[in-house]
């Protein structure tokens, strides 16, 4: 049987990626893939707050072309968050309220890293704007974020991937900035209407439960991030959260999907 896993917010931490997918045999000793019998994606936000974001991708594509499609990645909002620092900087956003709203100005107060920016070439630019927002896998809706915030983008899972590299193949400003700002919401799928939120997401885009990152499994729990080791199923089992909260000290979640 096909063991699928899901991996999501490695945020630079090169090194302790490659130790949590030895761990679980994805890869051997160098790094290199290994799962013969397994399938694994990568849920986004693979730079900023860490040492060795670019390293991170770097990795991540080797992998996608070891595994022959056995690897996939999704698109995560720091990407377009790093992305649109690179595009337009300092560049005022306009609108309403929140005077000065800038790339730049949420890329340093999100962990934006200098030494990402200035490493980042045009081939990883590339890579990035082509890496969809969802994708289906083990009978699960892979997303980066835990928001009803795509379905504004596409009611099928084929017009949300579309829709998605559309607005990242957009030289507008606009379009850049609406994009990070919905993609970072979360906490669609807590509380009492959590669930119905869920299914929601699930009946357009297909699926039975949504695997996400974004939102640290400890702070769901109000524990210490050293404490998570295992990813947290809830909405009814209708969501599993699988960001471990790495840059804060918690693990790197390599989540097995049933």
């Amino acid at each position: 049987m096909t063991k699928v896993y899901a991996v999501s917010d490695v945020h630079g931490y090169r090194d302790v990626l490659v130790q949590a997918l030895a761990a679980e045999g994805l890869t051997d000793a160098d790094g290199r893939w290994a799962g013969l019998d397994a399938r694994l994606w990568f849920l986004g936000d693979y730079l900023d707050r860490g040492p060795d974001g670019v390293g991170v991708i770097d990795l991540v594509r080797r992998l996608v072309d070891e595994s022959e499609g056995a690897v996939g990645a999704l698109l995560g909002n720091h990407e377009v968050l790093a992305l649109g620092m690179r595009m337009f900087g300092e560049a005022p956003v306009p609108g309403p309220g929140d005077a000065g709203r800038s790339f730049a100005r949420s890329w340093e107060r999100n962990g934006g890293l200098a030494t990402d920016q200035a490493r980042l070439t045009d081939e990883h630019v590339g890579w990035l704007r082509a890496l969809p927002m969802a994708a289906h896998d083990a009978g699960a809706l892979l997303v980066h974020s835990d928001t009803l915030a795509y379905l504004d983008w596409g009611r099928t899972l084929e017009d949300l991937v579309a829709a998605g590299r559309d607005r990242l193949a957009s030289d507008d400003l606009d379009v850049w900035w609406e994009t990070w700002r919905r993609l970072t919401s979360r906490a669609a799928f807590r509380g009492e209407g959590g669930p119905q939120a869920a299914r929601e997401l699930l009946a357009h885009l297909g699926g039975d439960r949504v695997v996400h990152g974004h939102s640290i499994v400890a702070e769901m729990l109000g524990r210490a991030y050293t404490d998570v080791t295992e990813p947290l199923s809830y909405a009814d089992g209708r969501a599993l959260a699988v960001d471990g909260g790495i840059y804060e000290g918690g693990p790197c979640l390599v989540a097995r999907l049933a």
